[in-house]
């Protein structure tokens, strides 16, 4: 098993027996219920990870198109409100990962935690490079500021998510 620690980076990716995953996490100025919309409500999404439409509820499949032009399929496999939403992720080329955000009360603040597992070997580092982009986009929807080119701030970040070149 490799991690690699990110620094001051917002995570790590990991790879376990060819299969790799990504931990990324923010905390937030705002309280549970407004991030728990944030992250759920196809509205909101637009705002900051892209446009997600289709039937929203455990056992509901979607389709969506992320600023990353990511696009592809999923299914809704857990929603425990507030605190947890599961997904599955299915792109239009090949393979099938789990996304999972978790978020939790810290005082005033939210943190909010996502781990993309079940990524092919090689490909963590990009992803873990999108999911920073994509929160940082997050807390820019949030504050009602402008999120920079997006796929400009992933090429910035995918060096210090790729091992050895920290």
């Amino acid at each position: 098993m490799t991690t690699v620690r990110t620094g001051t980076l917002l995570g790590w990716v990991r790879d376990v027996d060819g299969s790799g995953t990504v931990h990324v996490e923010d905390v937030y100025d705002t309280d549970i219920d407004d991030l728990w919309a944030a992250v759920t409500v196809p509205a909101r999404l637009a705002g900051w990870l892209g446009v997600v439409e289709g039937d929203l509820w455990v056992g509901g499949e979607f389709v969506a198109s992320f600023r990353s032009a990511w696009q592809g399929r999923g299914r809704v496999e857990v929603c425990e409100v507030p605190s947890r939403l599961l997904v599955t992720l299915e792109p239009d080329t090949a393979g099938r990962t789990e996304v999972e955000a978790r978020l939790s009360v810290e005082g005033g603040r939210t943190r909010l935690v996502v781990e993309e597992r079940g990524l092919p070997p090689g490909e963590a580092a990009d992803h873990g490079a999108g999911w920073q982009a994509h929160i940082e986009d997050l807390r820019a929807h949030l504050g009602g500021g402008v999120s920079p080119p997006w796929r400009e701030r992933w090429q910035q970040l995918i060096p210090s998510y790729r091992p050895g070149t920290r």
